[in-house]
């Protein structure tokens, strides 16, 4: 069944199986902000690996030392890359240390040969030990390395001005590093991010829809199932009868038809009062002697559709589960709050269905009771009684959204709790 509200060209045959798709194989396909960032990146380190290299091939080298400082620049490029992956920070302390260890080795030893013109790939060790380093350690080390940039300006010679400039460039391009890197995987997260919400998104509609079919068909076919027993005794002692339950089991088929239609569309509106009308004839229909105290006035629309839910998957239980012969309903109302209280005989103590499809009603009826704020308690009686109350205010305010969905946000009725269908009539 496709998701309601998804645009037309998720919807197919193949739909399926693209949701389903290994992630290995969705991983190889990377969105282009990810890319884009990674490449931004890439750019700025070749960059700055350019600036250094054009300043060595502006000194008189031998073709051997150019070969050597050429092959460092490149152990430097790995090395950063590595440095600059996303989730970097994460591996062996070992692993960490000896790579940054090599780096700090391609970065100091080159100076006594090229002197100020490799002081640039300070910052590349200047913004590793950021990105992989705890903040304690990392930002003291940081500054040490711009410190030391300080020094092979003033051993040439040069003057105070040049050793500031090596002090603060260095610092600028560990920053540069540091928050270009940063930035590529923050993107990425952020994309991850929004696939895994739209899969949550896909996940918690398809739990609606399926607690919700839950909820509606356990009581039409627990009531066909036993207006058909009715007939197959009725056929031929009573064919006027069984005929008017004959033609009460096709409007409850027909009705199931299209409350599975509503659920697709998501439509919303039970009430409680119809609900009792519903299930009260249903239960004289099936010889259970029904008594019913009902002091209602007028329901907010959620807790309304909330209890019509919960009394329909009492009766289901009670017709699957039990063999009553007589079931109280009770409905009162007061200033405040609303009570629905099912008691039935004929209820086994220590029964269980262990079939493999044998439901979560009661979870289902729990958890729409606590998004409106109420609450379900139920209780077994020595005497097989078993009785179901259901407690919510009269009117359900959600609480305000909050900006980003964050954790305060209370779940809104027609998210979570409310149930797309109308009571079939009995």
């Amino acid at each position: 069944m496709p998701v309601p509200d998804e645009p037309s060209r998720d919807e197919g045959p193949d739909r399926g199986d693209r949701e389903e798709r290994p992630e290995g194989t969705a991983a190889q396909h990377v969105p282009i902000a990810p890319r884009f960032a990674t490449a931004v990146l890439t750019s700025a380190l070749l960059s700055y690996l350019g600036i250094t290299a054009l300043n060595i091939a502006g000194t008189d080298l031998d073709p051997l030392p150019m070969a050597i400082c050429l092959l460092c620049l490149v152990a430097i490029f790995v090395l950063q890359l590595r440095h600059s992956r996303p989730g970097a920070d994460q591996v062996a302390p070992l692993r960490k240390r000896v790579t940054l260890g090599a780096q700090a080795l391609l970065t100091y030893l080159p100076v006594m040969a090229f002197e100020s013109q490799w002081g640039a790939m300070a910052g590349f060790l200047a913004g590793s030990l950021l990105l992989l380093l705890p903040p304690r350690l990392a930002w003291p080390l940081y500054g040490a390395v711009g410190l030391s940039m300080l020094a092979p300006p003033a051993i040439d010679g040069r003057p105070l001005i040049d050793s500031l400039y090596l002090f603060q460039s260095t610092l600028l391009t560990g920053l540069v590093v540091y928050g270009l890197s940063r930035l590529a995987s923050l993107v990425r997260q952020l994309h991850e991010t929004k696939n895994e919400l739209a899969r949550m998104a896909v996940t918690k509609e398809r739990l609606r829809i399926s607690r919700n079919l839950h909820d509606l068909l356990g009581y039409s076919l627990s009531a066909i199932t036993l207006k058909s027993e009715l007939i197959h005794r009725l056929v031929l002692t009573h064919p006027q009868r069984a005929k008017v339950e004959i033609e009460e089991v096709l409007a409850l088929s027909r009705q199931s038809l299209a409350d599975v239609r509503r659920v697709s569309r998501g439509l919303r509106d039970m009430s409680l009062r119809s609900e009792l009308f519903s299930v009260t004839g249903l239960l004289e229909a099936t010889d259970v002697k029904v008594t019913t105290e009902v002091h209602l006035d007028e329901l907010g629309p959620e807790v309304n559709t909330v209890l019509a839910a919960v009394l329909r998957e009492a009766i289901t239980n009670m017709l699957r589960h039990s063999r009553a012969t007589t079931c109280s309903i009770e409905a009162v109302q007061d200033a405040e709050r609303v009570r629905l209280v099912v008691t039935n005989d004929g209820a086994a103590p220590v029964y269980r269905d262990a079939s493999q499809d044998s439901g979560a009603g009661l979870q289902n009826l729990a958890m729409r009771l606590r998004s409106v704020s109420g609450r379900l308690t139920v209780a077994h009686g020595g005497d097989g009684t078993f009785r179901l109350t259901a407690e919510a205010p009269v009117a359900f305010i959600p609480a305000p959204r909050q900006a980003g969905g964050g954790p305060g946000r209370r779940p809104r009725a027609e998210e979570a709790s409310t149930l797309p269908w109308t009571g079939p009539a009995a």
